[in-house]
């Protein structure tokens, strides 16, 4: 038997330390927080994608009583970019949180359903998506997904 490693880099950063066009992406991430529809959980969750051609798109999640209906802030902003957009790569991807009391102390990752659509869309551009993950503490800087979901499926595993 033998033993993979896989190890992941990822930046640490103080909101300050990021330059002001991250800083202005994590903002409109910060206040689509606002929009969400989280009458359930009362988690309200923020996406803010920068495109090639410079348009940020925003998204919220969205929840449903029957909760496997409601969907993602991050894939509901992907899914916007692409069908609007189909022809500009995301390049960079900020994600905030919030409780009804306050934003997250730390930063949370996107879940497995929205790292896979994540994943498909750095496939259909062919182009890395960076992640800024906000918290009230640090924000972390993900250079792409595979740092994130390193053993990932897409169609090179189908054939």
């Amino acid at each position: 038997m033998k033993d993979l490693t896989i190890t992941a880099t990822i930046g640490v950063y103080q909101l300050n330390e990021l330059n002001t066009a991250d800083q202005e992406l994590l903002q409109a991430a910060i206040e689509a927080t606002n929009r969400s529809y989280a009458p359930y959980s009362k988690f309200s969750v923020g996406a803010a994608a920068l495109l090639a051609n410079g348009i940020v798109i925003t998204g919220t999640n969205q929840e449903n009583a029957a909760y496997p209906s409601g969907l993602c802030a991050e894939r509901t902003t992907l899914f916007y970019a692409n069908s609007q957009y189909p022809d500009q790569a995301v390049v960079t991807l900020a994600i905030a949180a919030r409780t009804e009391a306050d934003f997250i102390t730390v930063p949370i990752p996107p879940c497995g359903a929205c790292r896979q659509v994540i994943l498909e869309t750095e496939k259909r551009y062919n182009c890395p998506i960076r992640i800024l993950l906000y918290g009230k503490e640090c924000i972390y800087e993900v250079k792409g997904i595979g740092d994130l979901l390193p053993l990932s499926f897409d169609a090179s595993a189908m054939q």
